[in-house]
């Protein structure tokens, strides 16, 4: 296998040192497209990413030729993660509603072998074109965590288009417009001569039907919250280039990023959106409503130029802008959590933003604690109702949605549905053995035995240890077989359902270091609001741990959910549009278990016998050599069943409405409380801004109007916001956001464009 380290001029790759069978074949004349791209890059000296025409970037990486040896190679390989993969049965045959209201069905394994008979009759042109169908298999399942990008794919290049575009009502009522962004942030703020014209044709077709198309190439399930996913939105730029950046249409994306830190390989739960992947043509024409056309140049951000630094600046070493945020009254420093109040005819309401559940390993307890503030804070102001808004939501530690659930709702029950997995001869292997080791320790959070503590890590709080989890009416498991079953449905296998035990004392191994609250030690806590006070809204992005989350809002604490924006077309669209399930596996931490178990926890004797086993097919780095470069590789691992199911369906494959939705305005493009006051009038005011559905079961009453006697923190709340509108500018929007794969990012989530 020969290294990647091709000598293109004014590159240096030799600093990437990663091995991998396709090579740019740079030994060509001085105007071949690869040796063009090398120039252009190398003349870019003061640009962080270099850029290069989308077309000029396409012809290099489809001249890289096929490596029909290395293909096949990779198609073995990867066989024993896809079997982890705990959504393969019900993708090929899903439920009629699912099929009827979200995505087709998708056989992945037979997809598999399509592809694999391809390449032994060496069909494929070039490595781009094998590379881009693999890539393809997986991200038609809509399912966020089951990725695997090839190197070739997303090492190299990514594609972007240089201008970002919203979706908006003009009225609130009327069907959403595609906009270009600068020009309603212009008109929005008074600096435009001219009133933006919406668009009506992208590269000559119609212009709804381009975006809903080019809108698939996402990984969330719901049609509607990856129409949503296209668009520049604030909640998603305000966690700036940890972000999805301005929308799919500019060639955005947002995933995640695991360190091979196991704390987090099992406390992390989110989303993966790549559509920056999806080559857009030389040029995108622009056709608008007023008659006129504007032609735009595509091009490629060169990604290898920049693949070995360690330094880059840092988005998490200082306090990240949120354009369009009001002033905070209490706000983690990345802006993954916030809490807000409104203003005037609003005063009576707060406003609890969490774009992410996603935290660095340092800022855990931070997350924690903002919630906890602001929630104390709120009810001791005297607000009376809570919005909660989840935007850009991709998900993140699983126990914070649990421990935000239970700061809101302290009484309640602490779960909503049961997690299963495949049962299969791996995973049957790994908890028996994890099991029987465990059953010889204490569970006990030892900090002072280096040796002990790493075994609880490993082993002891693991989920293959029966000792970790509790059947779904809270007793405990008596052995391993107890817990894996099998179980065989839908023409496969599975676990018996299983819970978290979240009065385990060892739950801050699998949440960066917290309790949840109303177990273990924090066990003190005053319901803030009642739940007929909460609103829940969200732009269909929430996936993962938020979908956890909203489980728990929705089925426990019967809390109404909006959806915000969806399709140019009418009727009710779901709340949460990401993947359902709730448990993502980083294929290295799969690898990771297996050869833990062979050789860390079983004698020589003992590991011969498992090498014998399906664990003898965990050795191979081929799947990681071939990935491309800051990406991660993972599966969905578990499943939720939703309590009382009787079918077990996976709530990936449950279509479930909003109880309202309302669409998208101008304002609410720049000033982010536009939709948070359509919520709260929606919810508890006079004015119904939804456009399907409604929240009139919660009693519709006027919210504070007219003169009254104010507070002097409602005066001084007041002045503030007041001052915050008069200071917007079009400066203060980025038109540039992108993912930065620069950024050390251990844990938290964030994946490279």
């Amino acid at each position: 296998m020969m290294l990647f380290i091709a000598s293109v001029a004014g590159f240096s790759f030799a600093s990437i040192a990663l091995a991998t069978p396709f090579h740019l074949n740079t030994r060509q004349n001085a105007s071949s497209p690869c040796a063009l791209v090398s120039a252009s890059a190398a003349a870019q000296t003061a640009a962080a990413v270099p850029t290069v025409p989308a077309q000029l970037a396409y012809d290099c990486i489809t001249s890289v030729p096929f490596n029909k040896s290395a293909a096949l190679s990779l198609l073995d390989a990867i066989v024993p993660y896809f079997r982890w993969q705990s959504t393969t049965a019900f993708l090929k045959d899903p439920p009629e509603e699912y099929i009827e209201k979200i995505q087709d069905a998708v056989d992945v394994w037979g997809g598999l072998e399509s592809i694999k008979s391809k390449v032994e009759g060496s069909s494929y042109a070039n490595e781009f074109e094998f590379g881009w169908a693999l890539y393809r298999l997986l991200q038609s399942t809509h399912d966020g965590h089951f990725v695997f990008i090839p190197d070739v794919i997303g090492t190299v290049f990514n594609w972007a288009r240089p201008i970002p575009l919203v979706s908006v009502s003009e009225d609130g009522k009327a069907l959403p417009k595609p906009y270009v962004y600068p020009d309603v942030l212009a008109s929005s703020l008074g600096n435009a001569s001219f009133t933006p014209s919406a668009i009506s044709t992208i590269n000559g077709q119609n212009a709804k039907e381009y975006l809903e198309n080019w809108a698939q190439y996402g990984s969330l399930q719901d049609r509607d919250a990856l129409y949503n996913n296209v668009f520049y939105e604030l909640a998603v730029v305000s966690l700036g280039p940890s972000g999805a950046g301005m929308g799919s249409f500019t060639g955005g994306g947002r995933g995640r990023w695991v360190s091979t830190n196991r704390q987090f390989l099992c406390q992390l739960d989110l989303i993966l959106t790549i559509p920056t992947k999806v080559y857009p043509g030389p040029t995108t024409e622009l056709g608008f409503e007023n008659g006129t056309t504007t032609t735009y140049n595509n091009y490629a951000k060169v990604l290898v130029s920049f693949a070995g630094v360690t330094d880059g600046e840092s988005l998490y070493k200082k306090c990240t802008p949120a354009p369009g945020y009001p002033p905070p009254i209490f706000k983690e420093s990345h802006n993954l959590i916030g809490g807000y109040y409104l203003e005037g005819d609003y005063s009576d309401v707060a406003v609890l933003s969490v774009p992410s559940f996603v935290s660095l390993d340092s800022a855990e307890i931070p997350f924690q604690q903002v919630s906890e503030q602001f929630l104390a804070a709120a009810r001791a102001a005297g607000k009376k109702k809570l919005i909660v808004d989840v935007s850009a939501n991709g998900g993140g530690t699983i126990l914070q949605g649990y421990d935000l659930y239970k700061q809101l709702f302290p009484a309640l029950i602490g779960y909503a549905a049961g997690d299963r997995f495949r049962a299969f001869e791996s995973t049957n292997i790994i908890g028996k053995k994890f099991s029987n080791v465990a059953e010889g320790l204490p569970r006990v959070l030892e900090t002072s035995n280096d040796t002990l503590l790493e075994l609880e890590y490993d082993v002891v709080s693991s989920v293959f240890n029966y000792q970790t989890d509790m059947t779904t009416d809270g007793k405990n498991f008596p052995d391993w077989p107890a817990k894996f079953g099998p179980v065989h449905q839908h023409g496969d296998n599975y676990t018996n359902l299983f819970r978290w035990n979240l009065s385990d004392i060892l739950t801050p191994l699998n949440s960066g270091g917290i309790y949840v609250h109303g177990y273990s030690n924090i066990t003190n806590s005053t319901q803030p609001f009642p739940a007929k006070d909460v609103v829940v809204v969200t732009d269909g992005y929430c996936a993962s741990t938020c979908t956890i989350f909203s489980e728990l809002m929705r089925q426990r604490a019967g809390v109404k959910y909006i959806s915000l924006g969806g399709r140019s077309k009418p009727g009710i669209t779901q709340a949460v549009g990401g993947v359902k399930g709730t448990n993502n596996f980083p294929w290295d931490y799969i690898q990771y278990l297996a050869q833990y178990t062979v050789t860390n926890i079983s004698t020589a004797a003992e590991g011969a016998e498992l090498n014998a086993t399906e664990l003898g097919q965990y050795w191979s780095n081929v799947p990681f050599d071939r990935m491309a470069i800051g990406s991660a590789i993972n599966v969905n691992f578990r499943d939720g069943i939703r309590d009382g199911d009787d079918t077990n369906t996976p709530l990936q494959f449950v279509y479930e409405p909003a109880d309202c939705r309302i669409l998208y305005t101008k304002e609410m493009t720049v000033d982010v409380t536009a939709i948070w006051k359509a919520v709260a009038d929606s919810a508890w005011g006079a004015t119904n801004r939804c456009v399907a559905g409604d929240l009139g079961g919660y009693g519709k009453r006027e919210l504070r109007r007219g003169f009254r006697e104010k507070r002097w923190e409602d005066r001084a709340l007041e002045r503030r916001m007041e001052v915050w509108r008069r200071g917007l500018s079009v400066k203060d929007y980025p038109l540039d956001v992108f993912t930065d794969p620069r950024q050390t990012l251990n844990g938290n989530g964030i994946m490279y464009p």
